[in-house]
């Protein structure tokens, strides 16, 4: 036989009557007069006004592009088609059309393989094998048709930039305001010996890089100017996909400036020797990062299509 539980509440005469909790009705995500449908037995009357919108904007108009009709009077969520306000505009200004820029850092470098810190010294050039990872990229980029290609006028980014850009007869512009940061003397010493001469300046920039300094000048902080001065440079070129070839730190500053990253974040992001980033950008300026660091080019014959 079954066991029976009972379950003692307080007495009668403590009990208060409930009040009555009427729960609202959920308000349609759509109004009707605002987004209706077509039933089949409705008149032509009926059709939504959003239909109506649709068969405008694939109508078109002669003056005003299918893009900014849509923008301007559809509901945009900020997702595949668009990204209104979801990023900050990096020129404060409308561009001629909308961008697509790649990122490329330089191939393997001399001072790379000797685990020295390179800054914006010219000395550190590319290697054989850097070469080779330059080469890899021009073939993974061979279906991509680009307007200009922008560089760094610094030896290693500059051979692997003339490398890449080789057989194609559209500009290389070298620019200054994507040289790598200047780290003053650090620059040429091995990592070891940089850390065991200046523990406490090595340590600052190794795991707080954004208060870097000496002498009161704070190089990642600079180099976030500069990252927004070459954004700038690079959008208001005429055309609509660009080439960067540069520095893994400025590098960084390009892309965390882009996402709305300050300094402190310099470390959050990381690029490889060849490795390849991607962003969009529409016509107010405002970035969307498609692809980081992509590396398959490396260990294959892949070829992007985009």
């Amino acid at each position: 036989m079954g066991s029976v539980s009972l379950v003692v509440g307080p007495p009668l005469g403590s009990l208060r009557p409930r009040k009555l909790y009427h729960r609202p009705r959920p308000r349609p995500l759509l109004s009707l007069s605002r987004c209706s449908y077509s039933h089949p037995d409705a008149s032509s009357h009926s059709i939504g006004k959003l239909e109506d919108l649709t068969t405008q904007v694939q109508k078109g108009s002669k003056d005003v592009p299918a893009e900014d009709q849509l923008e301007s009077q559809l509901w945009m969520t900020g997702g595949a088609y668009d990204f209104r306000g979801a990023t900050t505009s990096l020129t404060n200004e409308l561009l001629s059309s909308s961008k697509k820029v790649t990122l490329v850092r330089h191939g393997l470098s001399s001072w790379n393989e000797e685990s020295r810190v390179q800054g914006s010294s010219n000395l550190s050039i590319l290697t054989d094998t850097g070469a080779r990872q330059a080469e890899k990229c021009r073939n993974a980029l061979a279906d991509v048709n680009f307007d200009a290609c922008f560089s760094s006028p610094i030896s290693r980014a500059k051979s692997t930039a003339e490398l890449i850009w080789h057989g194609r007869e559209q500009p290389l512009v070298f620019v200054d305001s994507l040289k790598e940061a200047h780290l003053f003397f650090l620059e040429g010493m091995t990592n070891v010996d940089a850390k065991r001469k200046y523990p406490k300046l090595y340590t600052t920039w190794r795991e707080d890089p954004a208060n870097f300094n000496v002498d009161g000048i704070y190089p990642i902080r600079r180099l976030w100017v500069t990252a927004r001065e070459a954004w700038k440079e690079i959008l208001f070129t005429p055309g609509e996909r660009f080439l960067v070839v540069t520095h893994k730190s400025i590098l960084r500053a390009l892309i965390c400036t882009a996402l709305g990253l300050g300094p402190e974040r310099f470390r959050a992001i990381d690029v490889n020797n060849g490795g390849i980033s991607t962003f969009t950008f529409n016509r107010r300026g405002e970035p969307m990062l498609q692809c980081l660091n992509m590396t398959a080019h490396m260990y294959s014959d892949h070829v992007y299509q985009y």
